[in-house]
């Protein structure tokens, strides 16, 4: 519970101008020193009567800040994001009365120590270079289950750009969600985002335990196109054809999937069992230059078995076959998060199958945020001086 509030008048004053004849400053700071069990959601507040605020410092973990809003009238201040749980905090304040005299005010307090605590990963990774379709992934140590909570993680999530473009996060599932570009990302963006994840409050009894940062860039825009009909991957930079490659795509019963995905991970070496699909026994085999499509196990990769069939019949078990030079070149070109859009088979590749948030429209994307189409049809903010299955074969 949060204490009262305290009320400091005139106290601990410095040297002002006076002789202006007005009413001294009284700062309110919420919550009041001596303070526990504060719950993180309900931040600091800091109010001036009869005054302005000068200045307003919270220190809690660490020695570390916490990020305010100071109001246009310089009357109020409050935290942005919740705070740190089972942490002790001091706010510092100063504010000017009407009078022409310093007030400055103190408080020491502590946030509760949460029953569960909610952690999280992110990808892509901090400092890399990934291709135009690549998303943001948050993923949450436990289910998120409410409305309420996700909508409350969503409120923490601050994304950054150096070229703001509109974009919005989506729910994959109650442990997931992403973020996506309504369009691919331009070339050259440099992306930054935090989740301001410690002290939300994401369900009964589970508060968030630590924010995550990751900043990325986008490299060169490589979309390849594969075609099951002419048995042709079209690779392109910058709009440009680098290189046709010829493929064979699933037989008939293993048919690849059509959709847009993206390089998800690459692997040089990989033994593509056909036991972790229900299959034992039909196929062991050791591949090379291993470009991930899907979670299920689809893989553009060398397969010199094939190269007969490379170019004109489809004879994988659903992976894209490529020659062992061509894979080799294609796997030193590739970028995660490059895009990779399969046509001409009858099998479409299912939302969540890896990341995929290209497998919807936008306006699908947008009905995925807990906080409604509005909230996920922003543009973000200018940058700030930002499971894998087994393969198939």
């Amino acid at each position: 519970m949060i204490g009262a509030m305290a009320v400091l008048a005139a106290a601990g004053c410095s040297s002002g101008l006076g002789g202006k004849g007005g009413k001294p400053a009284q700062l309110v700071i919420s919550p009041a020193t001596g303070a526990r069990q504060v719950t993180p959601d309900a931040g600091v507040s800091v109010k001036a009567a009869h005054g302005k605020l000068t200045r307003v410092v919270v220190t809690g973990p660490g020695g570390s800040q916490a990020e305010g809003r100071l109001a246009p009238d310089r009357g109020s201040w409050q935290t942005r994001w919740s705070l740190r749980p089972a942490s002790t905090y001091t706010v510092s304040a100063q504010a000017t009365g009407d009078d022409g005299k310093q007030v400055t005010g103190k408080a020491t307090f502590t946030t509760l120590t949460p029953q569960h605590t909610l952690d999280s990963g992110m990808s892509p990774l901090s400092g890399e270079t990934v291709g135009v379709g690549m998303p943001v992934q948050l993923l949450l140590s436990r289910t998120v289950g409410t409305k309420q909570g996700k909508a409350a993680v969503e409120r923490s999530l601050d994304v950054r750009m150096s070229q703001p473009v509109e974009g919005g996060w989506s729910w994959v599932s109650d442990q997931e969600l992403q973020f996506r570009p309504r369009d691919y990302w331009p070339t050259g963006e440099k992306v930054k985002v935090t989740a301001h994840l410690a002290g939300v409050r994401a369900g009964d009894g589970l508060w968030g335990g630590k924010d995550r940062t990751v900043d990325f860039t986008v490299g060169p825009r490589h979309i390849t196109k594969v075609d099951a009909r002419t048995h042709e991957a079209t690779v392109t930079s910058g709009g440009k054809v680098v290189r046709t490659i010829p493929v064979s795509l699933g037989k008939p019963g293993d048919d690849s999937y059509s959709g847009i995905m993206i390089a998800q991970e690459k692997a040089a070496d990989i033994v593509m069992d056909s036991a972790t699909t229900g299959h034992p026994g039909e196929y062991r085999i050791p591949t090379k230059w291993n470009v991930r499509m899907t979670y299920s196990g689809t893989f553009f990769h060398a397969a010199p078995w094939s190269t007969g069939a490379q170019g004109n019949s489809n004879v994988s078990h659903g992976c894209v076959n490529a020659s062992p030079e061509n894979a080799h070149w294609f796997f030193s070109f590739t970028q995660r998060g490059d895009v990779i859009e399969v046509s001409g088979t009858s099998r479409k590749l299912q939302f969540g199958n890896g990341p995929t948030p290209w497998a919807k429209s936008w306006q699908e994307w947008q009905t995925g945020s807990a906080l409604g189409p509005a909230a996920s049809s922003q543009p973000a903010q200018t940058a700030q001086p930002a499971p894998n299955a087994s393969p198939t074969g």
